[in-house]
């Protein structure tokens, strides 16, 4: 799997400066199965906003969301569900882990992200369904999940 670092690039006002900025996709295949894959968003445009000097910008599609703050206190697992709509996950203190039915577990602090798009599972013979999510350590973890009023893609990395 490529490693892909939180940020890179973004240094200069070079088109070959343009930074790339890595999120964890939690997504469903074909056969109702969640994995998670290392994407990276990178159609980043050095433009102003307002009358602020060029930044890079990485526009989304534009659509009705949700914002939703949460705090999970220490020791907290959510046991296996299913995200309730595409939504993007940014822990803002503490750490938080997910795992996703193929096994594979993530853990993730302050200032990395997460797009969680595993809707339409098909439950395991294990009783897996959709990830399942938890704090780590002693610390409550808090996160900022942007929930998308959008139907999921069940196609790896398709937010760039």
């Amino acid at each position: 799997m490529e490693t892909i670092p939180a940020i890179t690039g973004g240094e200069g006002s070079a088109e070959n400066d343009k930074p790339k900025v890595g999120y964890w996709h939690l997504w469903t295949d074909d056969q109702g199965v969640s994995h998670q894959t290392r994407c990276a968003l990178e159609n980043y445009e050095l433009k102003g906003v307002g009358n602020a000097a060029p930044q890079w910008n990485d526009k989304q599609q534009r659509g009705e969301a949700t914002i939703l703050f949460t705090v999970q206190p220490p020791g907290w697992v959510g046991e296996w569900h299913e995200n309730p709509a595409p939504q993007w996950i940014v822990p803002l203190s503490g750490r938080w882990f997910v795992e996703s039915m193929d096994g594979t577990r993530i853990e993730m602090g302050p200032g990395e992200m997460s797009l969680g798009e595993d809707q339409n599972c098909i439950e395991d013979p294990q009783g897996r369904k959709g990830h399942r999510s938890g704090t780590i350590g002693a610390e409550p973890a808090a996160l900022m999940t942007i929930q998308m009023h959008v139907p999921p893609v069940r196609k790896p990395c398709h937010a760039k």
